[in-house]
């Protein structure tokens, strides 16, 4: 967005700096607040406005499930992405803008809202910065994100809102909660603030080289213990260090960083800090992922009556140039295509596998080495496999509705969410004990699992799915059981609601 005449600029800076809140003030306003207490969410994305993976539906539905407990404020603030559809940019409010200071740099920052469903969500504008395809992967995301962390600080006496917990998500808010407790923490209005950080993937940390620490994330020698790990920048790790509790998005996952296998490196200070951690299971939208009025599928149908699958099977199987074979189980993946998603597993024994009668689907897209892997194989055995190396969420849709068994055998799972998604499908996941996977899926209850990282460890429960589904009684109860599994995000909502307050005692 461009940006508006000097005047506003000039007029909407003085509004910053004249609107310090004194400690009458703040007291007067807990008061009011008793009722409703003030959730400020930084994250790098959100939905319906942008998203890249699960973070963003986690912003977008959590939000909206705290909101509609009606105790809390909620308040979302996300950068301004180009990306983010003409739809929605129309219906954006202007606010006004102010210059943030970051080192050396002074730089514009526009404020744009939109209010949905209980919650506000506010946008920085910076096209510098955001006016680009996407939302990673360029060489100044440190920048990048440095600059909207420190814009969400100097938001706060701009609208004059200041939280009474400020929630930031993943390496890219993780300075939010860094620079409150350090190059803000005198003064008086943010003393009241309370920080929690949550973890969704502890691999991307957020890793910089010291030199950069001055100039590029305006920290000085007294903070640099903060954030330096290994010697290098650490920014998850200030971000562990600085806040009041921290999370992760499953309560097993909560356990596992604290073992090297899975911390990434942080694992000391994981065990450091875990006084302050706990782990809370995501939900999802079980509104948008609900089968009987789910637009995307062929047909719909319920979880007490699901012979409409059929349709949705068959009708898969045509579109993907499968034999319309009904008795033949679909056995589906839908993934990013990398190591840590157990696509190793998957690749030593799947030819073995589709000696069965059985029929396999893939989408996603990842590294060269399994595209190309699964799209050879889709060409050797062209009446089995299918592989669909894009990203289309409508065909993702059709593959969990029209599927049998849904495969997940992954490395590593902070949550994971296509589990849960096929569940409400009525089509059966089989996952490794990890994670997320290890919380959402019960053996025989609503799926199956092995607890081994070893390929016909997999193999044997696959098969013991396929031979389990030759029995309809008992399959079609499994379905209801996996389809009726409360995945919504009401007891995440709960869970969260509760560690607020319990931070603000």
């Amino acid at each position: 967005m461009a940006a508006s005449k000097s005047t506003t600029a000039k007029a909407t800076k003085t509004t910053a700096k004249t609107k310090p809140v004194s400690k009458t003030v703040k007291k007067t306003e807990s008061k009011k607040t008793n009722e409703k207490k003030r959730i400020l969410f930084v994250a790098s994305e959100s939905t319906p406005f942008i998203a890249t993976g699960g973070l963003a539906e986690v912003i977008g539905s959590l939000s909206v499930a705290l909101a509609a407990t009606d105790k809390f404020d909620v308040r979302v603030v996300i950068p301004l992405y180009s990306d983010i559809k003409k739809e929605y940019r129309d219906k954006f409010t202007y606010l006004g803008n102010f210059y943030v200071h970051l080192a050396w740099r002074n730089q514009y920052c526009g404020i744009f809202s939109y209010e949905k469903d209980g919650v506000i969500y506010y946008f920085i504008d910076n096209e510098f910065y955001f006016k680009r395809p996407g939302c990673y992967g360029y060489y100044d995301d440190g920048e990048r994100f440095a600059f909207f962390s420190r814009s969400v600080l100097e938001l706060m006496p701009f609208l004059n809102f200041y939280p009474d917990v400020m929630h930031c998500h993943d390496w890219q808010a993780a300075l939010a909660a860094i620079y409150l407790k350090t190059n803000y923490c005198f003064r008086e209005e943010y003393q009241y603030i309370r920080a929690l950080f949550t973890i969704h993937n502890i691999e991307y940390q957020g890793q910089y080289s010291l030199d950069l620490l001055c100039d590029l994330f305006d920290i000085y020698g007294e903070y640099r213990y903060l954030v330096e790990y290994n010697n290098s920048i650490n920014l998850m790790k200030g971000a562990i260090e600085c806040c009041e509790r921290f999370s992760t998005v499953s309560p097993r996952y909560a356990q596992e960083i604290k073992d090297p296998y899975y911390a990434h490196g942080l694992d000391p200070i994981i065990r450091n800090n875990e006084f302050k951690l706990c782990g809370i299971l995501n939900g999802i939208d079980d509104v948008g992922y609900n089968c009987a009025l789910d637009s995307h599928l062929f047909a719909n149908f319920t979880s007490d009556d699901f012979s409409n699958k059929a349709i949705c099977k068959s009708e898969l199987q045509k579109m993907l140039n499968l034999p319309v074979k009904q008795d033949t189980p679909i056995i589906s993946m839908v993934s990013r295509l990398v190591s840590h998603k157990g696509l190793d597993l998957v690749t030593n024994v799947i030819e073995e596998l589709l000696q069965d009668d059985v029929q396999v689907v893939i989408l996603g897209t990842g590294d060269a080495h399994f595209e190309g892997f699964f799209s050879g194989l889709a060409k050797k055995y062209p009446d089995k496999l299918s592989a669909n190396i894009v990203f289309n969420s409508d065909l993702s849709r059709k593959i969990y509705s029209g599927s049998d068994i849904f495969l997940m055998p992954s490395k590593s799972e902070p949550c994971g969410l296509s589990q849960m998604i096929a569940c409400r499908y009525g089509t059966i996941p089989v996952v490794r004990e990890t994670g997320g996977l290890f919380d959402s899926i019960q053996p025989l209850h609503n799926g199956y699992t092995f607890t081994n990282y070893n390929a016909h460890d997999m193999l044997y429960v696959i098969r013991q799915a396929m031979s389990d589904y030759k029995n309809k009684t008992e399959w079609a109860k499994l379905m209801y059981r996996a389809a009726t599994t409360d995945f919504s995000w009401s007891h995440s909502a709960k869970d969260y609601a509760a560690l607020y307050l319990d931070m603000l005692k």
